[in-house]
């Protein structure tokens, strides 16, 4: 088999599941058995992880696992399990609004003060939950748009040609040093962060990989192309207003110009993709297929209830002055409470 030489190395497990998945992916064990992946909590580290791990092998791979096990067979039904999981908890836990037009609407209500991660990183944050937000969020941003590429193939007419003019947008319009993923990577150089791709994986919390697991989730089942769609309007809706008040959490604590100019950038292209999605992605996916609307509101009411979960880790971690982390950044003093 050829081995991928680049890439992040597999991280240190969680648990039997992700333990049982690395060892298979290093070609040192057998996959973990159906009763393992049945017993591991939806959201919980271990279930998460090993999903991720298995996602990951459609991106850039881990050093030192074949490339053919991105379509092992036997891999691909150990990944269907624990999507079925993932999938069927967040069926049954994710609070669905009536309707799509309730759900689009509610995107542009302002959190209550106090509940968002971005007013908290803006009003008091301090440069230590700053890295910890960006190194967690490199777990997407450093592939960002990538998850949502994959629809791309599965509309056609106006959605397309309107979903590839955004994803135009994100991958910089043509210019590498524009491209959405670089100028996230200059952001964590400023903030002193290792850019190297998947780097902090270890140091991710299972809210965290929930959040970049159903993108890739969504991205891979053409069935599940509406709540994609879903997905990326809750992105680009709620992207312009947390932006602006993370630009102003990197001015205030001295972030450094690239770590300011990453959200100021999402801040003016996101309010124009805001319409675009709007109007003319799901608009024009609705007008061919109209049956996807409910599958386009679960997409948006999942991501925001995935969300939820995460800052509510990250602000009672950091109120309470503890890491919200997995594990620590290389280098960092430990925050406790």
């Amino acid at each position: 088999m050829e081995h991928d030489r680049r890439g992040p190395g597999l991280p240190p497990a969680r648990g039997p599941v992700s333990a049982a998945v690395t060892a298979y992916l290093r070609d040192a064990g057998p996959l973990p058995r159906a009763e393992e992946a049945d017993r591991a909590t939806a959201y919980g580290d271990d279930l998460q992880l090993a999903l991720y791990l298995c996602y990951e092998l459609h991106y850039r791979g881990f050093a030192g696992v074949a490339a053919q096990r991105e379509w092992d067979p036997d891999l691909l039904r150990v990944r269907a399990g624990l999507e079925h999981r993932f999938l069927s908890a967040l069926r049954a836990d994710t609070p669905v609004h009536d309707s799509l037009d309730e759900a689009l609407a509610d995107l542009l209500v302002e959190p209550v003060r106090g509940t968002g991660v971005s007013h908290y990183l803006r009003d008091e944050g301090e440069l230590w939950q700053l890295r910890e937000y960006a190194a967690q969020r490199s777990l997407y941003h450093l592939k960002e748009a990538d998850p949502h590429a994959w629809v791309l193939p599965r509309l056609w007419g106006r959605a397309k040609a309107a979903m590839a003019a955004v994803e135009f947008d994100e991958y910089g319009g043509g210019r590498p040093d524009r491209v959405h993923a670089r100028l996230f990577a200059d952001l964590m150089t400023d903030l002193g962060l290792d850019t190297a791709y998947g780097r902090y994986l270890d140091a991710a919390s299972a809210e965290l990989l929930a959040t970049v697991n159903l993108m890739s989730l969504l991205g891979l089942h053409r069935e599940l192309r509406g709540a994609l769609v879903g997905h990326f309007a809750a992105v680009e809706i709620t992207s312009s207003p947390g932006s602006r008040r993370l630009a102003e959490a990197m001015r205030r604590t001295g972030a450094g110009p690239a770590a300011e100019f990453f959200y100021d950038e999402h801040v003016e292209a996101d309010a124009v993709h805001e319409q675009v999605v709007r109007h003319d992605v799901i608009g024009g996916l609705l007008a061919d297929e109209p049956h996807l609307a409910a599958d386009v509101a679960f997409g948006i009411d999942a991501t925001e209830y995935l969300e939820s979960r995460l800052a509510a880790r990250l602000l009672a971690a950091w109120r309470d002055g503890r890491s919200s982390l997995h594990s620590p950044l290389p280098g960092e003093i430990a925050h406790i409470s």
